[in-house]
């Protein structure tokens, strides 16, 4: 996880698989930087992401939660064909910003 301070928040940079022990650790360390940072803004980029599964919905969802406690808002950025299936499939566009990539807001 490699962290960019922006005008508006926070880029969180994910990279390598998101697989179930890696999304554990990544809500630890997601919930750490939120506390510490409370940005008003949070992009998670997934495009160093090379494979996901469902874990990665735990992920997003738990940051969404902890930002919209702080008030703040949240987007995901960078997503692959297939962690976008997964995403998608569960609902998360619903409740969550998807956009291109490179843009924090």
């Amino acid at each position: 996880m490699r962290i960019e301070q922006k005008e508006q928040g926070l880029l969180v940079h994910l990279e390598g698989e998101l697989g179930h022990h890696e999304a554990l650790e990544a809500m630890r360390g997601l919930e750490d930087v939120i506390d510490s940072y409370t940005p008003a803004g949070l992009e998670l980029d997934f495009s160093g992401v090379t494979f996901m599964d469902s874990s990665g919905i735990a992920v997003v969802v738990q940051s969404a939660r902890q930002m919209r406690a702080l008030g703040g808002d949240m987007a995901v950025s960078g997503v692959s064909k297939q962690a976008m299936r997964v995403f998608s499939a569960a609902g998360i566009p619903k409740l969550v910003r998807f956009t291109e990539g490179g843009e924090n807001r």
